[in-house]
């Protein structure tokens, strides 16, 4: 086993040494002072493909050849035209036009704008969205931004909602995003650590976090898993996120994200990290404890008696989400003794008849649910409305009527679906949680739904993020930070930076 580890091991370095040999030897390919082989050289790398414009022009009033090359749809077409086109080809004089330093300083009119030689560079600057000038004579070409595409505008997110509060979102723009963040923290502490990922998408990734706030080995750490990620692609955040997870195999996630800016913030006031993709607009934040997925922004805009009491009912929707179908079959199949007597005779009429036990109707009541939650998500708005009506009303009310299921399952079903959905990070876990549960109470009833809850409590405390327990502060316990746990303590009696002070682990 160790001998085939070991094997693997070489050929993967011989095959990260091989793509570093192609990176390496493409971008030591250099630019020439022809200007004809140059652009052939971009047309046999570039190909024929229709959305690459090679525009060949005159400068210096007709004396000097010149050719801009950009691609269509990712550049601003107007800014081409009125400020390098132009003043190029109209205003240029011959005397100053000698070197590619006179045209970037007299005639272009743009400010973001650098001279590369290295031809590996310069195509990935053309893919990028920039325009690239290219005159005869000269070895080196000006790298023009003028990046320009059409961009979602920043609307309020529809995954997290709320009566108060801001309501700007995230949009695919990671530029736009970064002026979001700057715009609630004006702080020059507030740092954004540039780099790129993925060997055909070469996608821009940013890393957020405030000097000073934020501990060092966090910030390295986070370059360190990002830098070494191998993929030829990165489509959205949760690629990411699944390549820089501590525990790949936990169904709990503990990496968290969200679409708004101010939630965002608020993290990297406590000294947490940002995690911006170019191309979407969930951005990620590490550390991630427990206890965030039943804090909303929310909690801290209103008072802290009815903050408290909704991140209770959070707690309280997510246990009925979890153990409402489990202890539901454990008490109607095994633990009879513990339901009252009229309780239970209404129970057992209205069970008469129907063919199946318990826990087989939850399991299909629980199967029935996810489709129509799918069902919901996938299809169209306006027919997924249309699918909740007839699943809840139709379908539950039909399977009363056969005889198939039971009125009480139908009652303990529904509350389940509903409180799902009160907390938007768990939906997924609580799904998993659910079946595991509901398993353990078909077979051992209460015994077997404590043994399940035991092993998901133990897991809990094992998993890490980043280096901090996941189950911080209450374990560890940290009595100063429990005031943010299960009440929302006033604002004047917590710190203005609640920053982490674990010691972060290392290297994993």
């Amino acid at each position: 086993m160790l001998r085939f580890l070991s094997r693997l091991r070489n050929l993967s370095f011989l095959l990260k040494e091989k793509n570093n040999y192609k990176n390496s030897s493409n971008k030591a390919q250099q630019l020439t002072p022809d200007l004809k082989k140059n652009i052939k050289l971009f047309r046999q790398v570039l190909g024929e493909s229709s959305d690459v414009i090679i525009r060949q022009f005159k400068i210096a009033r007709g004396k000097k050849d010149a050719t801009l090359i950009f691609l269509e749809g990712l550049v601003n077409k107007k800014h081409i035209n009125d400020h390098i086109l132009r003043p190029l080809m109209v205003q240029s004089q011959t005397s100053l036009c000698g070197t590619l330093e006179k045209l970037k300083d007299s005639f272009i009119f743009i400010d973001n704008i650098s001279e590369l030689k290295d031809f590996g560079e310069i195509v990935s600057a053309v893919l990028e969205g920039k325009a690239v000038l290219l005159v005869d004579g000269a070895a080196s070409a000006l790298v023009i931004d003028v990046k320009g595409w059409e961009q979602r505008a920043i609307e309020e997110p529809d995954t997290e909602g709320g009566v108060r509060g801001p309501r700007e979102g995230f949009t695919e723009n990671i530029r736009t995003n970064i002026a979001l963040l700057r715009r609630i923290i004006r702080d020059p502490a507030l740092t954004f650590y540039h780099l790129r990922l993925g060997n055909k998408t070469k996608r821009d990734i940013s890393i957020a976090y405030i000097k000073g706030v934020a501990q060092d080995s966090l910030i390295d750490e986070v370059k360190y898993r990002l830098n070494k990620i191998e993929t030829d692609a990165v489509l959205e955040s949760g690629y990411i996120e699944q390549l820089i997870d501590d525990n790949p195999f936990s169904p709990f996630p503990t990496i968290a994200n969200s679409e708004k800016p101010d939630k965002v913030a608020a993290k990297l006031l406590e000294g947490r990290a940002a995690i911006l993709v170019d191309g979407t607009p969930f951005v990620l934040t590490v550390p991630m404890l427990f206890i965030e997925c039943f804090q909303h922004p929310e909690d801290y805009y209103v008072h802290p008696y009815f903050g408290t009491f909704m991140r209770w009912i959070r707690y309280i929707s997510f246990a009925l989400s979890i153990l409402s179908p489990a202890y539901f079959v454990a008490l109607s199949s095994f633990d009879h003794e513990l339901i009252p007597t009229p309780l239970l005779i209404s129970m057992a009429a209205a069970r008469e008849g129907t063919p199946f036990p318990a826990v087989l109707e939850a399991l299909l009541m629980i199967i029935v649910f996810e489709i129509l939650r799918e069902a919901s998500i996938r299809m169209p708005r306006s027919l997924g409305q249309a699918v909740n009506i007839v699943g809840a009303l139709v379908i539950g009310q039909a399977a009363v009527s056969a005889g198939l299921i039971g009125p009480a399952m139908v009652i303990v079903i529904s509350l389940t679906a509903v409180a799902t959905f009160i907390v938007p990070p768990l939906i997924d876990v609580g799904t998993i949680l659910r079946f595991a549960l509901l398993f353990g109470a078909g077979v051992l009833g209460l015994f077997g739904v404590t043994i399940i809850l035991l092993e998901i409590l133990i897991h809990l405390a094992s998993l890490k993020s980043f280096g901090v327990p996941y189950l911080s502060p209450v374990a560890p316990p940290d009595i100063a930070k429990l005031k943010d746990v299960l009440v929302r303590a006033p604002l004047w009696s917590m710190p203005r930076t609640r920053s982490f002070r674990q010691k972060l682990g290392g290297r994993s």
